[in-house]
């Protein structure tokens, strides 16, 4: 029996939003799945501490940007403010107490989309290796999956890696997270292209 023209339209679309992609800025922590699963990453340097401040305070920054005004005005906020100042302390302690590292995902320039990432890296994969990925969708949804590096080539500044991935181990849960966090960035974007074009 053949498909119906809407079952087939309906695929074509779920395939086509798959591939819909954005260049973003995730936190993002990535290692070889035959890698210890915690500690620190081999071949990734330590994180600074102000990559540490950056972690800590991205999703609070996503989460303002998101909504606006009501956030700003919140009595909420200056507790958000604190729970970040605390513990930014606690893991800039502890990074001090392991100078080998910790591992916490890094805010990091990603091409997003429901089929795959795409990073820099100072770490060379070889294409066909497993990654564990864990990121976190503005302001605090955590994907974790595994994905196929199906490109690694030398960046164009010589000295990192640009990787593409395709997941491999991705619940249909969070595919629908990513690509409604991809749709939602492209029509924020779209809206502030417009107020900028309006604006005299």
């Amino acid at each position: 029996m053949l498909p119906s023209s809407t079952n087939t339209s309906k695929t074509l679309s779920d395939e086509r939003r798959e591939w819909v992609r954005i260049d973003d800025r995730v936190l993002l922590e990535y290692r070889l799945l035959t890698d210890p699963p915690e500690g620190p990453i081999l071949g990734i340097p330590p994180a600074s501490q102000e990559a540490i401040t950056n972690a800590i305070a991205k999703p609070t920054a996503d989460l303002l940007l998101r909504s606006g005004e009501q956030l700003a005005q919140s009595p909420l906020l200056p507790w958000i403010m604190k729970v970040d100042w605390l513990l930014e302390v606690m893991v800039k302690t502890l990074a001090k107490m392991h100078p080998e590292g910790i591992a916490i995902a890094q805010v990091t320039d990603v091409t997003l989309s429901g089929g795959g990432i795409g990073f820099l890296s100072s770490r060379n994969f070889a294409v066909g290796d497993m990654l564990r990925l864990k990121m976190v969708l503005p302001p605090f949804t955590a994907i974790h999956t595994t994905a196929r590096v199906i490109r690694s080539v030398s960046a164009k500044d010589g000295m990192q890696h640009d990787i593409a991935t395709e997941y491999t181990d991705l619940s249909p849960d969070d595919q629908e997270h990513l690509i409604r966090h991809i749709i939602q960035t492209q029509a924020e974007r779209l809206r502030g292209r417009r107020g900028q074009a309006g604006t005299p």
